[in-house]
């Protein structure tokens, strides 16, 4: 699935891996509370909640950028039979590479792939699977890497963590073997386009972009948030959350900056339409989902 919106002169198009009703609210949130719960849902958008099976809608996305002279990914998902320990991750095959090619690019136009954190679901399509060997998907890219996370996942593979997930094996070491790795170690400009803003919690290095173009504002806030409702309860972090403290005062941070900004918000992990606006309500916020504004494609 493609969908595409316009900030200033950038495009910018969702390619959805995949969206479904996978994730247990009570497991998710280790602080759900139904009650609250009930009362937030009226204020969602349609489909980011099955009753009958009581889950949580969350998608995969990986964000296409285009610009004058630069073709930026931010995040690469799961990727395609990467043997993965959580059923929803494990041996996907999904179409990723079809939607990129709706976009109107090959992997080999790619001239940066930019990832916020280092989990399994955001390196995947560093790498496809050919001949046998795991080799970079976009050959003539330049990767950017985290390196506050970088250096904590690599502590994680030395344990063989379950959170690392083998990720480093099959999708970031034959990127950095072919020399096409680079670090992003401040809080700096990137690319002449990109802010990048530290926001530690979820990982101890993810990062947020936020795109400035012609007076227009959006930002990849990364796993800051993996649901709307975590707009009406900040206070509701993940299971996930490696630094529990910090992703609290991070995502109000967060919500404080995109709500004054107007930022189009760009998560990794919203079921459609997948974007949207914070707005401050009473003490407060509260969502505004952003229909695609350029046009749509499957």
């Amino acid at each position: 699935m493609l969908h595409r919106w316009k900030i200033g002169d950038v495009r910018v198009s969702s390619l959805v891996e995949y969206h479904g009703p996978t994730h247990d609210p009570e497991f998710l949130y280790p602080k759900f509370d139904r009650g609250a719960f009930e009362a937030i849902l009226p204020e969602l958008p349609p489909g980011h909640y099955y009753r009958e099976n009581d889950r949580l809608v969350i998608a995969i996305q990986i964000w296409l950028v285009e610009t004058a002279d630069k073709v930026v990914l931010i995040d690469t998902g799961v990727g395609n039979h990467k043997p993965r320990s959580a059923e929803r991750m494990k041996n996907l095959n999904s179409l990723f590479l079809h939607w990129l090619a709706a976009a109107g690019v090959t992997p080999d136009k790619v001239t940066h792939v930019v990832h916020t954190h280092m989990h399994p679901d955001h390196v995947g399509w560093n790498t496809v699977l050919r001949d046998g060997r795991w080799v970079p998907t976009f050959p003539n890219a330049r990767y950017l890497m985290p390196k506050t996370d970088f250096d904590f996942f690599q502590e994680l593979r030395k344990e063989n963590s379950p959170v690392e997930d083998g990720a480093f094996t099959d999708s970031v070491d034959p990127v950095l073997e072919a020399g096409l790795a680079d670090f992003i170690t401040d809080e700096t400009e990137l690319l002449g386009f990109l802010r990048v803003s530290k926001a530690p919690g979820h990982t101890p290095g993810m990062l947020n972009y936020w795109l400035e173009s012609r007076g227009e504002t959006g930002v990849f806030s990364a796993d800051v948030m993996h649901h709307p409702v975590q707009i009406y309860r900040p206070d509701w972090n993940t299971a996930f959350c490696t630094l529990q403290d910090e992703a609290l005062r991070t995502r109000a941070g967060f919500l404080a900056e995109a709500a004054d900004s107007g930022a189009l918000v760009m998560s990794c992990h919203f079921a459609p339409p997948h974007t949207g606006y914070i707005r401050r309500r009473g003490g407060g916020y509260a969502f505004e989902p952003a229909a695609s504004g350029y046009g749509s494609a499957v």
